[in-house]
């Protein structure tokens, strides 16, 4: 005997989209605060780079103030300083990257191959630590490490025979001791996307490569970092995004008059031309090609990665 199975009649369709209404509002409440601050914080500030095409005066005003068109950008673009801290930039950026960007891939990675569960939880904790200090905190930790009277690192100089060196004030050093104290602070907290990733492929992959003989090296290098690439090409290309961009904190706090030519890089040097000589138009004329640079870079770094890879941002 055949039983005709009961069936609910599906919803009507006013009544889905009344559900379907309700769920997209709810997430747009949700999102509204990030687009709201955005919008205060970073769209309606964009009407000031007027500044870098005029003679501003904070009297006169942003509609007042003479307009001189490309001045500023001519006159920083033919100036030799600006050219030293831009080649300054982009060096201390290419450390970062190939230091700093592989650096928590490395680490992700030998911290999930740590067996003990509870020793691989308080690696990842002590790595996360340093993120949370400021910029001044670490840089007096390395001024007192490298100082050359009570340093640590002289210390132990002195004790195999060798002089005391004035790490901070040597040329040579400084951009390694600048990239060091980057990568020391965050390479914990850069890897925590990488942990998430890790954690998200398929453990029956392992499994399966055990069973066919494969070893630690080898799952790492077939099945770790295979599904690591996304997550690698996003953030490389956000990274490329700023590489005409070096953090402010971490450079003003460690440079020194003597290592001024290595360390001097766009943010100190905007920050000196526009809140110490009051040099607003320029200052905003820099800005405006920095930050041009900066999305030219990405668009192209977006358009080879898809070319290469198949992935970019959109």
């Amino acid at each position: 005997m055949n039983v005709a199975l009961e069936t609910s009649p599906a919803p009507p369709k006013k009544k889905r989209k009344r559900v379907y209404r309700k769920t997209l509002f709810s997430l747009y409440l949700l999102l509204a605060p990030v687009f709201i601050l955005s919008f205060v914080f970073k769209y309606i500030p964009i009407y000031g780079i007027i500044i870098a095409f005029e003679d501003f005066s904070p009297f006169k005003g942003f509609f007042n103030s003479p307009w001189v068109g490309l001045k500023h950008i001519k006159y920083f673009l033919t100036d030799e300083t600006f050219w030293m801290v831009m080649k300054n930039t982009l060096i201390l950026n290419f450390y970062d990257i190939v230091f700093g960007f592989t650096a928590p891939i490395i680490f992700a990675i030998l911290a999930n191959e740590i067996m003990n569960k509870s020793f691989k939880r308080v690696t990842q904790t002590i790595s996360y630590l340093p993120h949370f200090l400021s910029w001044v905190v670490v840089s007096g930790i390395f001024y007192q490490m490298l100082s050359p009277s009570t340093g640590l690192v002289n210390e132990l100089i002195k004790w195999f025979g060798g002089t005391e060196i004035f790490f901070m004030t040597e040329k040579d050093f400084f951009r390694g001791i600048l990239v060091s104290a980057g990568l020391w602070k965050e390479i914990g907290w850069s890897a925590i996307l990488y942990f998430a990733v890790i954690a998200g492929i398929d453990s029956s992959l392992y499994e399966a490569a055990s069973i066919d003989g494969a070893g630690r090296v080898r799952q790492i290098w077939h099945i770790t970092l295979p599904g690591m690439v996304p997550m690698i090409v996003l953030l490389l290309l956000l990274r490329l995004g700023s590489i005409f961009d070096v953090g402010f904190e971490r450079v003003f706090t460690m440079q020194n008059a003597l290592v001024l030519d290595e360390s001097d890089v766009m943010s100190t040097y905007i920050y000196r031309l526009g809140l110490e000589r009051a040099q607003y138009s320029l200052t905003t004329a820099i800005g405006f090609v920095q930050s041009l640079l900066g999305f030219l870079m990405l668009v192209t770094a977006n358009k080879l990665s898809k070319k290469t890879t198949g992935m970019g941002l959109y």
